[in-house]
């Protein structure tokens, strides 16, 4: 399913935040000629059906980026390159 964030009801506080977000990643050189640093990365937290997975999605749709979804559970050590 192609989540937009317009499609996306309620948590318009967060929802504002990841708008921002995709503005920095589709429009780069407006943010870097007044010095800001793009963000690396993002971390959704909260309990489940709160809406993470499908602000992710949004995002990615928005910004034309690509989504891969992966679980906690699914991975099998604690850190990068360990087992």
């Amino acid at each position: 399913m192609k989540y937009t964030f317009e499609s996306i009801a309620g948590i318009d506080e967060v929802k504002e935040e990841i708008m921002e977000i995709a503005d920095f990643l589709v429009n780069p050189e407006k943010y870097r000629r007044f010095g800001a640093k793009i963000p690396k990365g993002v971390l959704l937290f909260g309990p489940p059906g709160t809406g993470k997975t499908m602000l992710a999605k949004a995002l990615a749709y928005e910004t034309d980026s690509g989504f891969i979804y992966a679980s906690g559970s699914e991975f099998i050590e604690k850190f990068v390159g360990v087992g």
